[in-house]
């Protein structure tokens, strides 16, 4: 998570809080366009344009935050976060993503640990999948948990993937 919010970090240097303009369904479909290139690359076995897992998984760390911070407080229709108020943001929703996996651990007994990455790909491809559904139906569902809910567990996913990527199986 460090490495995820340097990377934030940095680019709220170089381009400020730009995000703050999308939509929530916007951050899903830049979302699903990171998860996407990741199963390509798992399935090709080959990057022509020379970036590879790593940076897919970190940018839906980081756009799934920007999702939960966009359902908080709505889109804007400028900029309107400096980066320290962008950060503190970031950290909360880091921390709340962060208890919920720890929860989650416990009662699922990691299992995280025995699954293969491409699996937590097709987890956060699937919850992407849920994601439009419950966006196109302006959140009205009868018994699934919200969009918020669907981030916290892709940044989560991600999380595990960085993890083996970074540790090994």
């Amino acid at each position: 998570m460090a490495e995820c919010r340097e990377l934030f970090a940095k680019k709220l240097h170089d381009y400020g809080a730009a995000w703050r303009i999308m939509r929530p369904a916007s951050v899903t479909d830049q979302i699903f366009i990171k998860a996407n290139r990741i199963r390509t690359l798992e399935v090709k076995g080959e990057s022509w344009v020379g970036e590879g897992i790593r940076p897919e998984f970190i940018g839906i760390v980081n756009y799934s935050i920007v999702g939960l911070i966009q359902l908080e407080l709505g889109y804007a229709d400028t900029e309107d976060l400096t980066p320290d108020q962008a950060l503190a943001h970031y950290d909360r929703h880091a921390k709340r993503s962060l208890d919920l996996m720890v929860k989650k651990n416990h009662d699922y007994d990691e299992a995280w640990r025995g699954m293969r990455i491409s699996s937590y790909t097709d987890l956060i491809l699937m919850k992407l999948y849920r994601t439009k559904q419950i966006e196109s139906l302006a959140g009205h569902t009868l018994v699934s948990e919200g969009v918020d809910a669907n981030y916290m567990d892709m940044m989560n996913y991600a999380v595990f993937g960085l993890i083996k990527l970074t540790f090994g199986e």
